[in-house]
């Protein structure tokens, strides 16, 4: 059987163990990178009149990935649209993505934070039960000695 190439180790462990912030971000970052590559190569290649060279598609691509669009470079054909509008997807859930991640980082550390502060609490209120237990056995204790001297023998 063949070792499984690095590409193939990565996903593998990306989809089998637990999420992490700079897993996500790698993820986001290296999505937009291709997207932004890709979707730059291709309007250049189906809107070459007013994309007259790779650099100003993926400027163009980069602003829209983004949500900036400053509107200084838009596609005008049909086939530029559709590179337009997977682009401009990619950009909204690259900002759902992010939003959602630092999202998760709060929750999970609020999450922590409380289970902490709940354990503690519960130390201490195992703490006073069973310091109470000792009073009461000790009072028990007193009551059988002062109880004792008046129980007839036998």
């Amino acid at each position: 059987m063949k070792r499984p190439n690095l590409l193939e180790r990565r996903i593998s462990r990306f989809l089998n163990e637990p999420p992490t912030l700079g897993g996500a971000a790698s993820v986001i970052v290296t999505a937009t990178v291709i997207v932004v590559g890709a979707g730059g190569v291709v309007i250049r290649l189906v809107d070459p009149k007013d994309y007259p060279n790779v650099w100003l598609g993926m400027w163009w691509a980069l602003q829209t990935v983004t949500t900036v669009g400053y509107g200084d470079a838009t596609p005008v054909h049909r086939a530029g649209r559709l590179v337009a509008a997977v682009v401009m997807l990619q950009g909204i859930a690259f900002i759902a993505i992010v939003t959602a991640v630092i999202t998760s980082v709060f929750v999970t550390r609020g999450a922590r934070e409380y289970r902490a502060r709940r354990s503690a609490e519960e130390l201490d209120d195992r703490e006073l039960i069973e310091r109470r237990f000792d009073e009461l056995e000790a009072k028990i204790d007193r009551l059988a000695a002062a109880v004792e001297p008046l129980t007839p023998p036998g």
